[in-house]
């Protein structure tokens, strides 16, 4: 995962780094085929060029952003997981567990949704 070197080494805190990094293994690991950008300074995952979800870190949480068509379908999931929301961004903060689960119920969405997508974001 070359691509996220640089932006790995930036973050400062080293639990924060490598819960960050745990996270991008994972999915890289369960989704071998998804590409890795930074795109505007963030570590991003996408598929045939088009968005799948991305990442930003601050120094309360992990920000997850799946774009808010798949928030929406994930939303009761979200509650359960007591992560806190936006209409576009999942926080979840750095002494919560992070829930797989919820990260690959969006995923999958992401990529079946956006299968025949041809632009980086949802029209």
């Amino acid at each position: 995962m070359e691509t996220f070197e640089d932006f790995l080494k930036g973050i400062d805190d080293p639990l924060y780094r490598e819960k960050t990094e745990e996270i991008f293994n994972w999915i890289k690991n369960k989704y071998p085929n998804l590409e890795t950008v930074i795109k505007w300074n963030q570590p991003m995952f996408t598929d045939h060029g088009t968005y799948i979800i991305g990442f930003s870190v601050s120094k309360k949480h992990l920000a997850v952003a799946p774009e808010s068509v798949t928030i929406s379908h994930v939303e009761d999931d979200i509650v359960k997981a007591g992560y806190d929301y936006t209409k576009e961004i999942i926080r979840i903060p750095w002494k919560n567990p992070v829930d797989y689960s919820l990260l690959e119920k969006m995923i999958e969405f992401n990529i079946w949704d956006k299968a025949n997508c041809t632009t980086f974001w949802r029209k």
